[in-house]
């Protein structure tokens, strides 16, 4: 398969055409070689750049938007997927209307600080340079989670002197529009345990009381650990639902 030098990557020649160019446009997803809400290349172009028939470049790019990495908006052309990881913790403590439409909770940052990783962080991150970020989110003035989230200081220089007011309460979109950094994917781990001191103290609780436990490690497209949060709520709100077809 003969390539653009703009496109070329390492990839499992073994593998299909088309799975070799999703390798490879996801390899220029996790590099931030795309930038948000700007029109991706179409299928004509890129299948000029490549030598490739539109055909596998179209069976390519649909992999990677039935991956969530990409969105095809009707009349516009083919753009980098925001997808909603930021309200997904919510389903585990839904806030709705009355209309049961969800709400994304207020954000309030309480302590930034670039340190040294605990061996468990910077083991998954591979980064011991770290920014550590602490905040709760809450609706109506009551907390619904208290959340501790590191990310590694080289993929996110000056985050930690960055204004409040450009941080905003969703931490992708950001990581995204200033950084180029793009989440593809995150996986979610659940558990219960008691309430340490100072997170009792953030979610006006007792000391004790049971909480939600939520870890999270969030990815780029070629499997690279960028974050890792730990989430923790009240136990008596937490919610759980699926539904299974």
């Amino acid at each position: 398969m003969t390539r653009n030098d703009a496109l070329a990557v390492a990839v499992d020649k073994r593998l299909p055409s088309y799975v070799q160019l999703r390798d490879t446009l996801a390899a220029k997803i996790a590099r931030g070689d795309w930038k948000p809400d700007v029109v991706l290349p179409s299928e004509n172009q890129l299948a000029a750049e490549t030598g490739l028939s539109v055909g596998t470049v179209r069976k390519a790019m649909q992999m990677l938007v039935d991956e969530g990495l990409l969105e095809r908006k009707q009349g516009t052309g083919t753009f980098l997927s925001k997808r909603a990881f930021h309200a997904s913790l919510f389903r585990f403590f839904a806030v709705t209307t009355a209309d049961g439409s969800p709400i994304i909770p207020k954000s309030r940052l309480i302590a930034r600080a670039r340190i040294a990783a605990p061996a468990k962080v910077a083991r998954l991150l591979d980064a011991e340079d770290c920014i550590r970020i602490d905040r709760v989110r809450s609706h109506s003035d009551q907390v619904l989670l208290t959340e501790e989230i590191w990310i590694p200081h080289h993929r996110f220089p000056g985050l930690e002197t960055l204004p409040e007011a450009e941080i905003g309460p969703l931490l992708y979109p950001l990581y995204l529009d200033r950084f180029q950094v793009f989440i593809a994917n995150a996986v979610d781990e659940v558990s219960f345990a008691r309430a340490s001191g100072s997170v009792a103290n953030r979610l006006g609780i007792a000391p004790d009381d049971p909480v939600a436990v939520i870890e999270r490690t969030a990815f780029a497209a070629d499997g690279t650990a960028l974050e890792w949060r730990v989430a923790q709520g009240p136990a008596e709100r937490f919610r759980y639902r699926s539904r299974l077809t």
